[in-house]
C-alpha cells in the first residue's frame, strides 16, 4: 500500500516507521514548506497536520479520490463541511480523535460507566482531566472532548467547560507538561467515595500503529467512518 503522509511532525514520523514495518511505502510527504513525492501515486492518505492545515490537506486527497484517515484535532468546526465534501466526491473519510486501540476501548468503558452512573447523578460530581506534552496546540484534547460528549448524552450538563463555572457545566482540566504523550481520567466524586477510570499512554506507538491499521481498513471503501468501524466496537 502506498501512503501519503499529510503532516510530518513527530506523529508523521512515527506513522512512517510503523507503515514501513508493515511493508507499506510512503509515496508522498507534505509538511509546512516541505513536499516530497507525488500524491497521485498514493492509495491512502494519513493526515496528522497542524489544525490550520487539516481542511486543505483532507480536501487535497479527497479531490483525487484518495481515502483519508485523519487524527488532527482542533479543526472540528469544519467537520460537517468535510463530511459533505467527502459525500459529494463519493470518497472515504475516517476521523478519530485518538487512534490508540486502548483509548477506543476506553471510550466504550466511559460510555458504559456514564450510563451506570446516571441514576446517581445527584450524588456524584463528574470531572475530567487530561495531561499532554507542551507542544500540543489544542486544549482540551480531542480525546477529552469525545469522552465529555459521551457523558453529556446521559447527564443533564448543558455543556463542557475548561473553567469550573457552575454545576450546569462538565469541567475538563487540561494540563500541558513536558513530553507526556497523553493521560485521560474520568472521575465521579461524592462525599463518601470516588470512582475513576484512566487511560495513560506511555509513548506514541499506539497512536501511530492504530492510524496505519485504520488506513489498511479504509482502503477500497466509500463513506464516513470512525475507529468503532475499524475495531467493530458496537
Amino acid at each position: 500500500m502506498k501512503i501519503a503522509l499529510l503532516g510530518y511532525g513527530k506523529m508523521g514520523k512515527e506513522i512512517e516507521n510503523h507503515a514501513k514495518k508493515r511493508n507499506h511505502e510512503i509515496s508522498f510527504i507534505l509538511d509546512k514548506k516541505f513536499e516530497d513525492g507525488k500524491i497521485n501515486n498514493s492509495d491512502v492518505a494519513i493526515n496528522f497536520s497542524i489544525p490550520e492545515a487539516a481542511v486543505s490537506n483532507i480536501k487535497l486527497a479527497l479531490e483525487r479520490n484518495i481515502p483519508v484517515v485523519s487524527g488532527t484535532t482542533g479543526w472540528l468546526n469544519d467537520y460537517d463541511s468535510i463530511i459533505s465534501f467527502c459525500q459529494k466526491k463519493k470518497g472515504a473519510f475516517l476521523y478519530a480523535p485518538n487512534f490508540s486501540i486502548g483509548v477506543n476501548l476506553f471510550f466504550k468503558i466511559n460510555q458504559y460507566l456514564a450510563k451506570l452512573m446516571k441514576p446517581y447523578e445527584n450524588q456524584y460530581t463528574t470531572y475530567l482531566k487530561e495531561i499532554h506534552h507542551t507542544n500540543k496546540l489544542d486544549a482540551p484534547s480531542g480525546t477529552a472532548i469525545t469522552l465529555a460528549e459521551e457523558i453529556l448524552k446521559y447527564y443533564d450538563y448543558k455543556d463542557w467547560s475548561l473553567q469550573k463555572k457552575d454545576d450546569t457545566s462538565l469541567h475538563i482540566s487540561s494540563v500541558r507538561k513536558d513530553e507526556i504523550p497523553g493521560t485521560h481520567k474520568v472521575s465521579y466524586f461524592s462525599d463518601i467515595d470516588e470512582i475513576s477510570i484512566k487511560h495513560k499512554a506511555f509513548n506514541r506507538d499506539g497512536f501511530a500503529f492504530g492510524a496505519v491499521i485504520a488506513a489498511e481498513w479504509i482502503l477500497n471503501k466509500k463513506g464516513v467512518f470512525s475507529m468503532k468501524d475499524v475495531l467493530n466496537i458496537t
